[in-house]
């Protein structure tokens, strides 16, 4: 499990995988100037709620992962989480595109 901190205050855990494809996503969209929401559920040690935050470009973003290798990224769920980015509800998660020709489309993080 990864970590997501957001201006050193705000933090959640992502699968390592997912915390990958959410940085490539976030990166895009900052490289940009683009701001959007960001919002996921919140563990249910916490209530069960969820969280939203409003990400731009002056915000300071930690992406923290526990494996040392980098996992592979998946276009296809890159265009789908993506896709969620640029939507008037904002960046959340989404099951990742399973077993399909887009899987050798698949590049190396960085």
């Amino acid at each position: 499990m990864g970590k997501f901190t957001y201006n050193s205050h705000t933090s959640a855990n992502f699968d390592d995988r997912l915390l990958a494809h959410l940085q490539v996503v976030m990166g895009a969209k900052l490289r940009r100037s683009e701001g959007f929401f960001f919002t996921w559920k919140d563990d249910t040690s916490l209530g069960s709620g969820r969280t939203s935050l409003w990400i731009h470009p002056g915000a300071s973003l930690t992406f923290k992962f526990t494996g040392s290798r980098q996992p592979r990224i998946n276009r296809a769920w890159i265009d789908a989480l993506a896709a969620t980015a640029n939507s008037p509800r904002g960046l959340y998660a989404v099951p990742e595109p399973q077993g399909s020709e887009s899987d050798a489309e698949r590049v190396l993080l960085g």
